[in-house]
């Protein structure tokens, strides 16, 4: 089979396309032959070393792919050969079969394209937990997105409004903005001048603020929150770690909160399991409905991370084996 590795860390443009041997699985494991593999912005912190997790080298990287059932191991019941399936893992998502194991392996509606169940598991899936778990976000609150545009930031804007939140999405160009709006947000807003339209709004202030981005963003966000309000921590696509004043959170009275989906995953596979149903269950009614950016053969993954590290994505990206 073909598959993008990362030969040792360094930047994106180092990724090869090499053969490599087709995987066998073991009791607990399932051979997937990709349909769809989902490119997300930490698969380029990962190849560049700079992500938590460092795998030794050469790895594959990928976190999500959809598509077929090859083959089972023995143990394995609530999946045949043939059905339709999409997996989070922790590597090996670009390859054209994916080595998965059992309990990360997910049947697919038949309504459900495929490049939507890859969209579904990481970027709608840290939103989903951000906003449902982490912070309780009820209907009719204010919810802020920032970096609304990209793959997880669109799926904040819209399980928000799923839930019944005002959304008001911050986005750095008028495309991006469009696409929130088109996403559902009820207002979306550029960065310029960010400060001065929170205060504009009526209110107390914001409830929830979603923050995949840190740096500038996150200092207006500081200080827009309402009293037991949620500021959520869950990246920093900007590369900038920002500083927080923590008397704010003293005189404002609001709660700062990371979200590490990771770790969620690994330690509430139960709470997880719940999520993805509710997410597959609004999918189906049309309810949410992922953007796919655009999809890029396989042997051109560096080219689709390089274009979402350079910010230039606006929803999801697909790699196509």
């Amino acid at each position: 089979m073909k598959a993008i590795v990362c030969p040792a860390y360094g930047p994106v443009s180092n990724l090869e396309y090499r053969d490599l041997p087709d995987p066998e699985p073991g009791p607990d494991e399932v051979v997937i032959r990709s349909e769809a593999i989902g490119v997300n912005y930490p698969d380029e912190l990962l190849v560049q070393g700079l992500y938590q997790m460092k795998p030794e080298t050469p790895f594959v990287p990928g976190m999500e792919a959809a598509g077929v059932v090859e083959a089972t191991g023995n143990k394995v019941i609530h999946v045949k050969p043939g059905d339709r399936v999409v997996t989070l893992l922790d590597l090996g998502g670009y390859a054209e079969k994916v080595l998965a194991p059992a309990n990360r392996v997910f049947p697919l509606p038949d309504t459900m394209a495929y490049e939507d169940a890859c969209a579904l598991m990481c970027a709608w899936g840290t939103a989903h937990h951000g906003l449902r778990q982490r912070a309780n976000l009820k209907p009719g609150e204010t919810l802020l997105v920032l970096g609304a545009a990209g793959s997880t930031g669109l799926a904040a804007v819209s399980i928000g409004k799923a839930i019944g939140a005002h959304v008001i999405a911050v986005a750095s160009t008028a495309e991006k903005q469009t696409a929130c709006l088109e996403a559902g947000a009820d207002v979306a807003l550029p960065y310029e001048g960010l400060k001065e339209a929170l205060k504009s709004f009526p209110g107390r202030g914001v409830d929830v603020a979603f923050d995949p981005v840190g740096g500038a963003g996150f200092d207006v966000a500081a200080r827009a929150m309402a009293r037991n309000g949620r500021l959520l921590v869950v990246g920093f696509a900007s590369g900038e770690i920002p500083k927080l004043p923590v008397n704010l959170v003293l005189l404002k009275e609001y709660s700062l909160i990371g979200v590490f989906w990771g770790s969620f995953v690994a330690k509430e596979p139960s709470v997880y399991a719940a999520n993805n149903r509710e997410l597959f269950a609004w999918h189906s009614t049309g309810l949410i409905k992922p953007r796919i950016d655009e999809r890029q053969p396989l042997a051109k993954a560096a080219t689709a991370l390089k274009r979402i590290l350079d910010r230039g994505a606006i929803g999801k990206t697909i790699l196509i084996p």
